[in-house]
């Protein structure tokens, strides 16, 4: 599906008032710079105050505004309360970005429950707390754009990626599914699929990340992506197309090559 594009409402016409999730850091921040940049007002969800007053500042001077909106995203009720918020303001939502998410490694060996659990829980979970209340005041709306940030990784199960793979996996069937519905309704959805962007997340990873963006061109693919109205954002345009060429591969090849991959 990654080629579909739709047009309930085109993206020029969308309401210049969007709310973005996890944008304290990395993607989500530079994203809601870059949307006040062209004029937005952005409310912005992140669960360190600090990081979000930090974000409003830097945009102080721009032609749009950024408003913090702290919020876990594992307490349903604060996030039905931050829609309900938002819904006050009088204006209508146009853009939904739900970008929080976290990431641990789960091999085989330290496989946990509870770890796995509280992956899934926010990657997962989280995000649909908070698509939940969002998605139902677009369709009220009867337009706008919700755009789930899920992640190359979940095209299939990688080597010590066993909770995130499933996690971005999960993100990406429920755009699947919900896509025709919303597209009656006059509400967009895309899913993006990033690779490796360096970002305070990325940084803490120990081995080496191929085809690694600088957060400024994932932010760039964004936005093109969103206003053309697609429904999967993936890039970078290389990392992509070896990820796309792995999901093709039969089990018996794609085992051997990721069984390479645990002997690096």
């Amino acid at each position: 599906m990654s080629d579909i594009q739709h047009d309930p409402q085109e993206w020029d016409a969308l309401p210049r008032m969007a709310w973005i999730t996890g944008a304290g850091k990395g993607i989500g921040r530079a994203l809601a710079e870059r949307l006040a940049g062209l004029g937005w007002t952005v409310y912005a969800s992140a669960r360190t105050l600090n990081d979000l007053n930090d974000l409003a500042a830097a945009t102080d001077e721009l032609s749009g505004e950024v408003r913090p909106l702290p919020l876990d995203i594992n307490d349903r009720d604060a996030c039905a309360r931050a829609v309900a918020h938002i819904s006050n303001d009088g204006q209508p939502l146009g853009l939904v970005v739900l970008n929080a998410g976290t990431h641990t490694p789960t091999p085989a060996g330290e496989f946990d429950a509870e770890v796995v659990g509280g992956l899934i829980s926010t990657n997962l979970t989280g995000t649909v707390n908070c698509l939940a209340p969002a998605m139902k005041m677009l369709m009220q709306q009867g337009r706008g754009h919700i755009a789930v940030v899920a992640s190359l990784a979940g095209y299939r199960g990688l080597p010590r990626a066993a909770a995130y793979s499933a996690s971005k996996a999960g993100l990406i069937a429920m755009a699947e599914a919900l896509y025709p519905e919303l597209y009656r309704s006059g509400v967009g959805i895309s899913v993006i699929n990033p690779g490796f962007v360096k970002t305070p997340l990325t940084d803490k990873n120990t081995f080496e990340m191929p085809c690694l963006i600088e957060v400024d061109e994932a932010v760039d693919a964004i936005i093109k992506g969103l206003a053309r109205q697609k429904f999967e954002i993936a890039f970078p345009t290389r990392f992509v197309m070896i990820m796309r060429l792995l999901r093709a591969l039969p089990y018996a090849l794609y085992f051997k090559l990721t069984g390479k991959i645990l002997n690096r």
